[in-house]
């Protein structure tokens, strides 16, 4: 094996001899090993994931996969992916090659994470079981599809855990009103909330508003990008799904609140964000504001839901909510369906009429 020795200082490095993509031969070098092994193990661990060698242990495969993947994805969605890997399946599969971890394998990781509890004797909860294996199978998924492994041992294993859907909370238009009012001594508060209410957006698109995306000529607000913290840095990425690239068009009275907040910031530039403040703000926020309003407690989120249901107690269709809210129809009348006024009575009554001149 080319593995050498640096006499200068002790440490041994690799040449290693590859083709590339395109067919040419190459030569990589590493150096900095403390031990002869350690450099041959190096080398080997580079030619099997270099020739896409199923005998590689799980961990180079892994090495692979984030190559493959990373760069398709955004920055905040790999940190989460690589979390998962890093924490939940690599302590167990890490050194296993593999083309020999099979259902028997896997199970015996499920029930490791099964039977964990923490110092409150708390386990898991069933989404982020079925997280984490979706996580491991998805590797093996790629490791099928592109690699040639026989097939998914996690999927013939099954999943565990499930997904769990909290409680959908809103606040009527009322309560929304007096939680409002205990803000207006908060300008930057008050604002935020009411773009959050009344139109119905994501607290990272919130986040990301410059004044540039308003437009008051036509009462519109353009949404074409999300605000995330990442790595202690400010980070600002594209919007959750395609879909969520939208133009809402806004109630007068909102436009007339937001140009005068835009018009309160001094030397604000059209590209600057125009609410600077932090995700932890506004939570702190809603708690001040739903304790002194008398009004129960709802996440961020919930805002959304409170004019998804708003909308719907107004009578609009879902096709024509999902658009001003940047969700697939579909998912509207999915996760809602309990808030559109049921049909069914109507439906039974037109049948009846119908069936009356048959019998």
């Amino acid at each position: 094996m080319p593995v050498f020795k640096n006499e200068g200082n002790g440490t041994w490095y690799v040449m290693a001899r590859y083709v590339n993509w395109k067919g040419e031969r190459k030569q990589k070098c590493k150096r900095g090993f403390a031990t002869k092994r350690e450099a041959q193990e190096w080398e080997r661990k580079f030619q099997l994931q270099n020739s896409a060698d199923l005998g590689m242990d799980f961990e180079a495969f892994t090495e692979l996969y984030a190559n493959d993947v990373k760069n398709r994805l955004k920055e905040n969605t790999w940190l989460t992916k690589e979390h998962i890997i890093r924490t939940k399946i690599l302590p167990y599969f890490g050194k296993m090659k593999i083309s020999g971890i099979g259902t028997k394998e896997i199970i015996a990781w499920q029930n490791e994470l099964l039977a964990y509890r923490d110092e409150k004797r708390n386990p898991y909860s069933q989404t982020y079981l079925k997280t984490v294996h979706n996580q491991l199978s998805a590797i093996f998924n790629h490791a099928v599809r592109y690699y040639d492994l026989r097939s998914n041992p996690a999927a013939k294993a099954g999943n565990m855990g499930s997904e769990e859907h909290k409680e959908m909370l809103f606040w009527t238009k009322e309560e929304y009103r007096k939680f409002a009012d205990e803000m207006m001594d908060k300008p930057v508060s008050y604002y935020a909330f009411q773009m959050l209410y009344w139109c119905g957006i994501r607290e990272g698109e919130l986040l990301a508003l410059t004044a540039a995306d308003f437009n008051f000529d036509k009462e519109t607000v353009t949404i074409n990008k999300s605000y995330q913290r990442l790595h202690g840095e400010d980070v600002i990425t594209s919007p959750k799904t395609k879909k969520s690239n939208r133009t809402i068009k806004m109630p007068k009275f909102l436009c007339e609140e937001m140009q005068e907040y835009i018009g309160m910031l001094y030397g604000l530039k059209k590209k600057d964000r125009i609410f600077t403040v932090t995700k932890s703000y506004l939570h702190h926020e809603m708690d001040r504001g739903a304790k002194a309003a008398g009004v129960k407690r709802i996440r961020i989120h919930d805002l959304r839901h409170s004019h998804i249901s708003l909308l719907i107690d107004m009578g609009f269709s879902a096709v024509a909510i999902a658009d001003r809210v940047g969700h697939e129809s579909i998912e509207i009348t999915y996760r809602y369906a309990h808030l559109f006024p049921s049909k069914q009575t109507e439906m039974a009554d037109r049948l009846d009429d119908l069936g009356k001149g048959d019998f």
